[in-house]
């Protein structure tokens, strides 16, 4: 007869969240209390900056020294900053991922260490994976540098690389010791950056706080003209949103089927892949938005006129919804990967109105086409080579993605 013991415990996390400015001025304590918040003595750390971060601002580097030697008896620098490619390339394979073993290993790292990963989304997924794979995982302090990381990634617990052409395909899921998002650091991202975190600030409103829709409604022309303060008030509702739901929606690292955070995302990483990063993430998201919204419509869900309020929204903050590369997306396939993506059965988010969602587990491919064909219209845009038929699994591209 077989002897059964059920094992079963539970871990509880804790880690701050900090919107700061002039993150490394002397006078700022954040980062070091992040660091020294996860014990006493002396913490010895490795920084990795994001190459375009390095780029638009070259005294980054010095800054970080400087702030290191002022705290010495606290913090001890076990290399000078490194400077990682960033975007959605560092993410391609483990070339970085082995580049920070190596590092890990020459400087002696431990458990006790900390990796500070300065960067955009893609940094810190791919410093964050090295991060939670090292020695089972060395303590990470992330500071975001994009809208996207600020409001969204950054505060998150998912880390991850692209493998096998499929995005985020190796991961884990690794809770990081703080976040320090400074919004100086954002002073210099281009408009299409700055841009990009609007959409999923957008989605988080749409799942789950009318109210905010509401506000970044009233607030679109200035965040269309990314004013400081809209931009910033932007960030913080949408961050907390996002943590919120980790916090509170029962399902922090992903075990079931239900993922309400990735509306309008199962089309949306498609179109990254397809594109090979043209598109970027959040422009994807707001065109994955846009398609599952107007899909909900016709699913006599979400009333028309909460199906107009979102696309003007959309548009008016500068988003295009629509790209020739949609038509190139194998929609069957799409949606087995992300299932098999987030495991167990599908379950796909739509909204019942702005602020409310439900997950479903059937999409009407023939209706999403006539979705696609929509959108079309409204952009005045035309796909490359346009088919109303649903092809077989796999007769279309599905756009590796390391090409």
């Amino acid at each position: 007869m077989d002897t059964v013991y059920q094992q079963r415990f539970s871990v509880a996390y804790s880690f701050p969240v900090i919107f700061t400015r002039d993150a490394f001025a002397v006078e700022n304590d954040a980062v070091l209390s992040c660091l020294q918040g996860s014990g006493t003595g002396k913490r010895r750390a490795l920084v990795v900056i994001d190459s375009g971060v390095a780029a638009a601002h070259p005294g980054l580097p010095e800054q970080v020294r400087r702030y290191a030697t002022n705290c010495q008896d606290r913090v001890e620098l076990v290399c000078p900053p490194q400077i990682f490619r960033g975007g959605e390339g560092c993410k391609n394979g483990m070339d970085k991922v082995e580049r920070l073993y190596r590092l890990i290993a020459e400087h002696g790292l431990c458990r006790h260490s900390f990796i500070i990963a300065i960067g955009g989304g893609a940094l810190l997924d791919a410093v964050g994976f090295a991060a939670a794979t090292a020695h089972r995982g060395i303590r990470l302090l992330r500071m975001p540098t994009t809208t996207l990381s600020q409001n969204d990634a950054g505060v998150g617990v998912k880390n991850a690389v692209n493998a096998c052409g499929r995005k985020n395909f190796l991961g884990s899921f690794a809770p990081p010791a703080g976040v320090v998002a400074d919004f100086a650091l954002l002073e210099t991202l281009p408009a299409r950056e700055l841009r990009c975190g609007i959409a999923e600030a957008v989605k988080v409103a749409l799942i789950r706080d009318r109210a905010f829709f509401d506000l970044l409604s009233a607030d679109q022309e200035r965040l269309a003209a990314f004013e400081p303060a809209a931009m910033e008030r932007m960030i913080v509702h949408a961050a907390r949103l996002h943590m919120d739901h980790i916090r509170t929606g029962g399902d922090p690292f992903e075990s079931g089927s239900a993922r309400p955070l990735d509306f309008g995302h199962w089309i949306a990483h498609k179109l990254e892949e397809v594109t090979g990063g043209e598109v970027r993430h959040g422009e994807a998201v707001a065109i994955g938005i846009a398609l599952d919204s107007i899909y909900s419509c016709h699913q006599g869900l979400l009333p028309p006129h909460d199906l107009e309020r979102i696309l003007r929204l959309l548009e008016q903050v500068g988003f295009q919804l629509f790209h020739p590369a949609v038509d190139d997306i194998d929609l069957r396939l799409s949606l087995r990967e992300f299932r098999e993506h987030l495991g167990g059965a599908l379950s796909i988010p739509l909204l019942r109105g702005i602020g409310d969602s439900i997950e479903i587990s059937h999409v009407d491919l023939h209706v999403y086409m006539d979705c696609i064909a929509a959108i079309v219209k409204r952009t005045g845009k035309r796909a490359s080579s346009h088919d109303t038929s649903i092809p077989p699994v796999g007769t279309r591209n599905s756009g590796y993605l390391f090409h």
